[in-house]
């Protein structure tokens, strides 16, 4: 199993950005109802804020705080992913070597994380959150409420 360095701080606050692996779909938004399910049951478990999130078609970007004693956003990312894939039929297109591993062909292997450094640097990533929905022409101005841009949890 590789050994990716992650910056992994107890209770720290990160940003992610985590992308489906076919970049044209719409899944995210389609499925949103079994996305809000599988942050909720990995939530339960494994408990952390949701400072902010966003959902678009193929990506979304967010801003989680780990409780103290917690650095294991990894391990979060990868239940999200796993219970999310579950819930839905397996009709994705999948190569041989995905077959062998089992892999279900729904997500990018990777992700972006950033750990945020300061109260600026929180600013910054927050109001990207918020912009990414009209940058993306989901909408004309940034909020809450859009109907094709979702609140997960």
């Amino acid at each position: 199993m590789p050994n990716y360095r992650r910056n992994r701080i107890s209770g720290a606050t990160y940003f992610f950005t985590v992308n489906l692996l076919d970049r044209r779909s719409d899944l995210l938004v389609v499925q949103i109802d079994s996305l809000r399910d599988a942050v909720r049951k990995v939530r339960r478990r494994s408990p952390f804020r949701i400072d902010a999130w966003v959902v678009l078609p193929e990506h979304m970007h967010c801003l989680w705080t780990l409780p103290d004693g917690d650095a294991d956003f990894p391990g979060r990312w990868r239940n999200i992913k796993t219970a999310f894939s579950k819930s839905l039929p397996a009709t994705e297109q999948r190569s041989g070597v995905m077959l062998r591993r089992g892999e279900r062909g729904i997500w990018q292997r990777r992700y972006w994380e950033h750990t945020i450094r300061d109260d600026r640097d929180y600013a910054v990533h927050m109001d990207y959150i918020h912009f990414i929905p009209v940058k993306h022409g989901l909408t004309h101005k940034p909020g809450i409420g859009d109907t094709r841009v979702s609140n997960v949890a």
